[in-house]
């Protein structure tokens, strides 16, 4: 198994609408949302190649998800990688509302 970072810094970038993880001065990974009401629609996530295969992912996704949560907003996974964390994580379930058809 790859190494996993140990510094990782998530930050929420509310202008650009989307989570940003940095390793050092280096961004890692990102992401992307949008807003609708009271919901938090997840449409894409990536990380660096560079940064692949050392837990920049789930870190991003759990402090992403987090942060929803604690602002009281409703998570939407349409992004491919977030709905494969929550499927993995199901303390967010009563916070998803599952696009048709990929709960």
């Amino acid at each position: 198994m790859a190494e996993e970072l140990t510094a990782l810094d998530v930050r929420h970038d509310e202008e650009k609408k989307r989570y940003e993880a940095w390793s050092g001065e280096t961004l890692a990974g990102v992401a992307h949302y949008r807003e609708r009401a009271d919901r938090t629609i997840f449409t894409h996530t990536e990380v660096e190649a560079a940064f692949e295969g050392k837990g920049v992912g789930k870190a991003l996704a759990a402090a992403a998800l987090d942060d929803t949560v604690r602002r009281g907003r409703v998570i939407v996974p349409l992004c491919p990688f977030i709905a494969a964390y929550l499927r993995k994580h199901p303390e967010y379930e009563e916070h998803v509302r599952w696009p048709e058809g990929a709960g």
